[in-house]
């Protein structure tokens, strides 16, 4: 194949001028066969299973970045649901294994290790139960681990007993990580129709219908999709929509081509190729401001859910036709913390948490990265969780849920998570108060729509 110098310009300004990355490499790897009546038995054969698969992952993450110059900013790992593989040992603390996670998390070199995870969108298992009491010391005594908790689907509605155990887990995880503006929340999702191939934490886990090993590419590039809306202001929507997905076809070939041969060098399958345009805190690095450059003034102000919605459209077109195996989320992340232009907009006033909840039903997964003051009550979170499940549940969709109440502080602060995490203005909730609501327990039902055979 014979590339135009314009074509390698393009591709080389891809990467130094509008920060096209992989954002993630995502070994998969189950550990189902690591169950024992042990649990010291079990942590020892996940830690050597981890060492056996994932021993040469960012070795060869480093390799494909010198050989191509593709940056990969992110090697991980993702195992099966630790709630799974951790029953049968009978413990009734799940937060050593969180710590075995992350020991091989470190020897291993890779940034994070997802799988600290239940599956209770019908129901609690013992085991559910016992690793949703230990997420709070499971995240405070580690530094790598991330957690996720699945508590909604479409098929089988929405388990509020969970909801509101989850807004306690929270509220628990914000207390123990006080010292750090309640960091621990920030590795912690819960989702509805959660994805069991996704490479992007806090909500990476290998689903139980994966195989043995396989290896997830996560791409993103919302300063390239911005840089190609630069260059057409005058352009209407249909033109626009088609540069949309222009781009993510080239953004999705690229992610293709890493993870073909990540997956070949390590000697595992290639899953999926997730092309989510995920931003990150660097200005340049922003979904919100590929929103102005479509003609909004701010990112919020009405229009923007009718121009998020076509960008998250366009991307997934973009993304199926570049490559037969997408999958995970893919379209458009916005997070506040991770987005230098989202905060920007929550700072000014022109977007709120009900704003966001909107937009949320037609982006890839929904409120995240959202600080909100430390005194906000579990009842309260619980309740912002269950809109959020709503959303997912009745429009067949992964949403999700990753707020971080910031002890000591109040709406208007900042609060600072570091690194890609971020930081983010604390954002005002309603003073309305769901505790009658939440209490009640139960299960939501699934939406009449979801009895199809």
């Amino acid at each position: 194949m014979l590339f135009t110098p314009f074509e390698i310009k393009e591709t080389v300004d891809m990467f130094l001028r509008y920060k096209l990355d992989i954002r993630a490499i995502t070994l998969g790897v189950s550990i189902l066969d690591c169950a024992s009546s042990s649990g010291g038995e079990t942590r020892m054969r996940i830690r050597d299973k981890l060492r056996r698969i994932a021993g040469p992952l960012v070795k060869v993450g480093r390799e494909i970045e010198l050989e191509y110059g593709i940056p990969i900013i992110n090697k991980r790992i993702a195992v099966s649901p630790i709630a799974l593989a951790a029953g049968a040992s009978g413990e009734k603390d799940y937060a050593p294994f969180a710590r075995t996670l992350d020991e091989a998390a470190c020897e291993l070199g890779v940034d994070f290790v997802g799988g600290f995870s239940a599956l209770v969108q019908k129901g609690f298992s013992a085991s559910d139960e016992r690793l949703i009491a230990s997420i709070p010391e499971a995240l405070s005594s580690t530094s790598r681990v991330c957690a996720s908790v699945n508590a909604a689907a479409s098929r089988s509605g929405i388990n509020m007993d969970a909801v509101r155990r989850m807004g306690e887990v929270i509220r628990e995880t914000a207390a123990k990580t006080a010292d750090r503006d309640g960091v621990g929340c920030a590795k912690l999702v819960v989702f509805c129709n959660a994805p069991e191939d996704n490479p992007f934490m806090a909500g990476a886990f290998h689903g139980p219908g994966e195989g043995e090993a396989c290896l997830n590419v996560g791409v993103s590039g919302p300063g390239v999709v911005k840089a190609a809306l630069e260059r057409h202001r005058d352009a209407g929507f249909d033109e626009l929509a088609d540069i949309i997905k222009k781009t993510a076809f080239k953004i999705t070939r690229m992610g293709q081509l890493v993870g073909m041969e990540a997956a070949r060098r390590l000697k595992v399958p290639f899953g999926i190729l997730d092309l989510s345009l995920a931003p990150t805190p660097e200005v340049g690095d922003s979904v919100a401001r590929i929103l102005e450059e479509m003609g909004l003034k701010s990112a919020g102000t009405h229009g923007a859910t009718a121009a998020l919605a076509m960008l998250t459209d366009m991307v997934k077109k973009g993304g199926v036709m570049a490559s037969t195996h997408v999958g995970g989320f893919s379209g458009a992340f916005i997070p506040v913390s991770e987005d230098e232009g989202m905060a920007a907009a929550v700072r000014s006033g022109a977007i709120g948490i009900d704003k966001l909840e909107a937009m949320t039903s037609v982006c890839s997964v929904g409120l995240d990265m959202i600080a909100v003051p430390g005194d906000t009550s579990a009842a309260t979170i619980s309740a912002i969780i269950a809109d959020e499940m709503a959303i997912g549940m009745v429009n067949n969709k992964t949403t999700a849920v990753r707020l971080i109440p910031v002890p000591g502080k109040k709406a208007g602060d900042w609060a600072e998570f570091g690194g890609l995490l971020g930081g983010a203005p604390v954002m005002p909730v309603h003073n309305a108060e769901s505790d009658v609501f939440i209490a009640r327990g139960g299960r939501i039902p699934a939406p009449i729509h979801s009895f199809r055979n």
